[in-house]
């Protein structure tokens, strides 16, 4: 599936979890994609604009407890993995649906229904999402994406992730940490949570240029990730920590038939 406004180009691939892969604006690619996984069923994709549902992050032994309830989720939950429905499809904009399963419920006993609309407006992705609950109790969740940024290893010395915040979670270390600007993304790992970001939108500098991420009130964390000799660096917003189906933190809760509407845009 295509979306398309001027020299913007977006590409979603249904099947694969809703994923969008690609994002380019003229010649410039915004985004990173490993086609061996895209093509992998087997495989987590590592590329693209991954969802991150019912929880973002990994939990503590891939198991959770919750209002009596215990379960076992994998790392960034289900909703990246599973085929979307296409309720929708036009030049510019697509709505893609997920629904509750007997496959979801093994791992996450409430019903749900996901919605997510992807407009493109010019250089701007806009991805609208709902979460409706279904089911007849109250529902937690927590929502992300894990957009991976096309950057070149060789470049990454000159980027610089615009964020004012001081400390942050060294998920390689598993240490407390004092955020330096620049942020160093030539280390064999990044893998840092911003703890006190203070905002909802964050950005990019790169050689090729600025990518802007703005998300709606419940994105309050922010994680960036890179590994060395791969062109990518991600900046990822999150409504949680990981492990918050364990902790509770920054959880959102459905009533039975409530709905909530969160946003992202990427700008370029």
């Amino acid at each position: 599936m295509i979306l398309s406004d001027g020299d913007a180009v977006v590409e979603v691939e249904p099947e694969r979890g809703g994923l969008v892969t690609r994002f380019d604006v003229g010649p410039r690619r915004v985004l990173f994609i490993d086609e061996a996984t895209l093509r992998d069923p087997t495989k987590n994709v590592r590329g693209g604009v991954p969802v991150l549902f019912p929880t973002p992050g990994k939990l503590a032994d891939d198991t959770w407890s919750y209002g009596g309830h215990t379960g076992r989720l994998k790392q960034h939950g289900f909703a990246r993995n599973l085929p979307w429905r296409v309720i929708d499809a036009g030049r510019t904009t697509a709505m893609l649906a997920l629904d509750s399963s007997d496959a979801t419920r093994a791992g996450f006993p409430w019903d749900f229904a996901l919605e997510m609309t992807l407009m493109l407006v010019g250089t701007t992705l806009r991805l609208d999402h709902r979460v409706t609950n279904t089911g007849a109790a109250a529902m937690p969740f927590g929502f992300g994406f894990h957009p991976y940024f096309f950057v070149p290893d060789a470049d990454k010395a000159h980027v610089r992730v615009e964020t004012a915040a001081r400390r942050g979670f060294d998920n390689v270390t598993k240490e407390i940490v004092q955020v330096a600007q620049p942020i160093d993304l030539t280390r064999d790992e990044v893998d840092l949570h911003l703890l006190d970001h203070g905002m909802t939108a964050a950005a990019l500098e790169t050689p090729a240029g600025e990518v802007c991420l703005r998300g709606s009130a419940e994105y309050t964390h922010w994680v960036v990730w890179t590994v060395t000799g791969r062109d990518f660096v991600c900046l990822e917003p999150w409504t949680c920590p990981g492990n918050a189906l364990n902790t509770g933190e920054r959880l959102l809760v459905l009533a039975p038939a409530e709905s909530r509407a969160l946003s992202l845009e990427i700008s370029v």
